[in-house]
């Protein structure tokens, strides 16, 4: 199903969020339009009380205000420092660029595996989740584990899923395994003339840990990077976030075929709206000249880059994961194969990161457990700092490369 090696369009790769756009409703360059959605977050800002004596005008504003002036302050009650904070990453400068596009060594419609690597060094292939874009394990030039990965003697390949055709918005979770993963599996290892690593991360640690149950012979080995299983394990609250997410937006699915991006934007940030108060609070009382600033607003850049949800993998991740738990009972089924991790006989690692508010630590150990021989690696980071954060290189770069170099 895979056509064989090209030489890719020209134009910024579709790995970069300045990629074209080949659908209309695909996003155009970023102009920091975050962050996604704008009026979700300023809902999200704190009130606190006015003081005894403040007042206002029937504008609203500060009565000293008149039309034509300076910007009006903000309405009495409205956290400045939040405020400050969102306006702070709207016009922070950094923009990313690419500095050595990655040659594209397979493809499938707007789907692409990018090659950080040489020929003949162990290949491993990361599968990133189908809501966000695989760049963040490539996200700075000094914050890229997988250009890290690459000087120690690695072949890291990223699949980039792309943004959804007509065709992928017909497919479900099993869909995307077997007609999408399990296609480049092989092309991948018959160019590699050998059997690959799988690397999953978060919802693509699923995806690879379905490929390598269902096809042993193209894996060998397999890593799984804040992969949850367990969905019973998230909160309460984001269990009852994620049951009310397909049901303002079913006409919008019947429509395009997909869960919109600012849909899942506002579910995870529901989970936990406190969270985002707290980042934009302490990003705003940041020096902007910082150079942490600048790996601040790349990761934020880049959850808000992601790409709509096919509209039957949506409805499987809330109504089969989040509201069955079909993995965790060993019910989950991709084809005829019943995904059972207890299984699988080739090496495994399985890295829980300990902040993790995404997957939670109860919902990716119990992988680990069930693995025979498998690898538990604690990470003590996030969800996205485990991959990308300031520490990552000492987290997870390092002991995640020298578990590849042994067992891939």
């Amino acid at each position: 199903m895979g056509n064989r090696p090209h030489r890719p369009p020209p134009g910024p790769s579709p790995a970069s969020p300045d990629g074209p756009a080949s659908r209309p409703d695909a996003p155009g360059p970023m102009l920091r339009r975050g962050p996604r959605p704008l009026a979700m977050h300023l809902l999200c800002a704190p009130i606190s009380q006015p003081s005894a004596g403040s007042s206002t005008g029937s504008n609203g504003a500060s009565p000293g205000w008149k039309p034509g002036s300076a910007a009006p302050p903000l309405p009495p009650g409205i956290d400045p420092a939040f405020i400050a904070g969102v306006a702070a990453y709207r016009r922070h400068p950094y923009r990313r660029t690419e500095p050595v596009p990655p040659p594209v060594l397979w493809s499938y419609g707007e789907m692409r595996v990018l090659d950080y690597g040489r020929p003949g060094d162990r290949p491993v292939l990361f599968v990133p989740s189908l809501i966000n874009r695989g760049y963040i394990l490539d996200l700075m030039p000094d914050r890229s584990m997988l250009r890290h990965l690459a000087t120690r003697g690695l072949r890291p390949l990223l699949l980039e899923w792309g943004w959804p055709s007509d065709a992928e918005r017909l497919l479900d979770v099993g869909g995307y395994v077997q007609e999408r993963l399990e296609p480049a599996l092989a092309d991948l290892a018959e160019q590699c003339g050998q059997p690959i690593t799988l690397a999953g991360y978060c919802m693509g640690g699923l995806l690879a840990l379905a490929a390598a149950q269902r096809r042993p012979d193209l894996v060998r080995a397999l890593a799984l990077l804040a992969t949850p299983w367990d969905f019973g394990a998230a909160s309460p609250e984001a269990i009852r976030t994620l049951s009310r997410l397909l049901g303002p937006h079913a006409g919008m699915m019947a429509l395009t075929g997909t869960l919109p991006v600012d849909a899942l934007q506002t579910a995870f940030a529901a989970v936990d709206p406190g969270s985002i108060i707290r980042k934009f609070r302490d990003f705003g009382a940041m020096p902007q000249d910082n150079p942490r600033t600048a790996l601040y607003v790349a990761m934020e850049d880049w959850l808000n880059d992601g790409v709509p949800l096919a509209a039957p993998v949506a409805i499987e991740c809330v109504r089969d994961w989040y509201g069955a738990n079909l993995p965790m009972h060993g019910t989950w089924q991709v084809g005829a194969t019943q995904i059972q991790p207890q299984c699988l006989s080739l090496p495994t690692l399985v890295a829980v990161p300990a902040r993790d508010r995404i997957v939670p630590p109860g919902s990716a150990l119990p992988l680990a457990a069930l693995i025979p021989g498998a690898t538990l690696l604690p990470v003590a980071g996030g969800h996205v700092g485990m991959v990308a954060g300031p520490r990552a290189d000492g987290l997870l770069w390092a002991p995640l490369a020298a578990w590849l170099l042994q067992h891939a």
